[in-house]
């Protein structure tokens, strides 16, 4: 999965869209002029490849990479406070907010956004809000419910980031995250909401932090097997798509450089590779990188949108217009 400089398609990108390795596209704020220039950019790379999945990260709050022209999604940490606690009531309103997040990128031909994030809010400044609740029990209800909005109007779920963020305090972007706590600590708490949400069959992508959890494997989990094969795949049961988390950012860096860390992400179990912010290493995977084993036809068969769920809810405006007032009401809480 590759990226756009601009809010076009430059020559190079076409031909690089073309690659039989590409099998998707992120866009990113720089992307974004308005609503009309990214609906004519949606339909210019549908028109080079009808085939990929487009995908963006939308989540609300901080993480919303347009914001004129659509609806400011509130951080999904701030729904259980604004509801005062009654989670009943924030359960709905996650759910409406999990439609409307999705309605306004489907009715753009976009596929997919990587929500909803299933950290804890712990200790990470880079996650933070970004969690529905600091506790597992409250973000196994509240992101459940977001996932059956985001169904409702067609999309996918992608959890991230397995098997959970929230307790090391670097940041991904910009370090080399290392959680010492013990193999038994990740699993009673951070990974409860993935292993939940996974055995209800909620979720179609998952992907992999970019942290070391050293007291269990020496490699990041996006490029480890024992969590990837022998956890998320053997012992949770886990059918969808794995996605590595962006190849570019400094928690990757430890494996080594481009073809090294995609070689790593492939061995271990991602089946989608992302390579965001940084063309060079685009151009250097599909020039000189040969894919280690068979490519799977998951990533688009699953996480396509349901066009036919798709086109029911754009029919139903009141239901768009209800849930655009209420992540106002909630905004100006």
């Amino acid at each position: 999965m590759m990226d756009l400089l601009s809010t076009q398609v430059s020559e190079q990108e076409r031909a690089q869209l073309q690659h039989p390795m590409v099998g998707g596209l992120i866009l990113f704020s720089r992307n974004y002029q308005d609503r009309n220039q990214l609906c004519e950019l949606i339909c210019a790379i549908r028109q080079i490849r009808a085939d990929l999945l487009i995908a963006v990260d939308h989540e609300g709050g901080r993480v919303q990479r347009f914001i004129d022209g659509f609806t400011k999604i509130p951080a999904m940490g701030d729904i259980l406070p604004k509801a005062k606690g009654d989670i009943a009531l924030a359960r709905i309103w996650a759910k409406e907010l999990g439609f409307l997040m999705a309605i306004e990128l489907l009715s753009c031909d976009i596929d997919l956004s990587f929500a909803p994030v299933l950290d804890l809010n712990g200790i990470s400044e880079v996650i933070g809000s970004r969690a529905f609740s600091s506790t597992p029990e409250q973000v196994i209800l509240l992101a459940s419910a977001f996932i059956e909005g985001m169904s409702d109007a067609g999309m996918a779920a992608v959890g991230k980031h397995f098997p959970g963020h929230g307790s090391v305090a670097a940041d991904s972007h910009i370090a080399k995250p290392v959680d010492s706590r013990s193999e038994q600590a990740i699993r009673d708490l951070d990974m409860v909401p993935f292993s939940d949400l996974i055995s209800k069959s909620m979720l179609q992508g998952v992907m992999p932090a970019h942290v070391i959890y050293d007291k269990v494997d020496p490699s990041p989990a996006g490029f480890s097997s024992f969590w990837l094969q022998q956890v998320l795949r053997g012992e949770l049961g886990f059918n969808g798509v794995i996605f590595s988390d962006d190849l570019g950012m400094k928690g990757a860096g430890v494996v080594g450089g481009y073809q090294q860390k995609a070689t790593a992400a492939l061995a271990a179990g991602c089946d989608m590779i992302l390579v965001c912010n940084d063309n060079r290493g685009v151009t250097e995977l599909l020039n000189d990188f040969k894919w280690p084993r068979e490519r799977p036809n998951m990533p688009a068969n699953l996480l396509r949108a349901d066009s036919a769920k798709v086109a029911s809810a754009l029919e139903d405006e009141s239901r768009w217009l209800e849930a655009k007032s209420l992540a106002n009401k909630l905004l100006e809480a």
